[in-house]
């Protein structure tokens, strides 16, 4: 995943965390606008989500967040 992209996921996770708390979820969409303006990075958040790791559609903000630091 490109670095561009973890440092959105990660943005994205804590904004939903502080939000709504440590056991909110999300889905791979919640990185994108609800116009697709850039097809291939969707296609590689969406390829690291649920080809790569397998991931529910909705997976928790902590359990995302921590696999991007992690490098996964």
């Amino acid at each position: 995943m490109r670095s561009s992209l973890r440092a959105k996921v990660i943005e994205v996770c804590d904004a939903k965390i502080a939000q709504k708390g440590e056991g909110v979820g999300l889905s791979f969409y919640a990185f994108f606008k609800n116009k697709n303006d850039d097809a291939e990075l969707l296609m590689e958040a969406a390829t690291w989500w649920i080809s790569t790791h397998k991931l529910d559609h909705f997976e928790k903000a902590n359990k995302i967040k921590t696999m991007v630091l992690a490098g996964e």
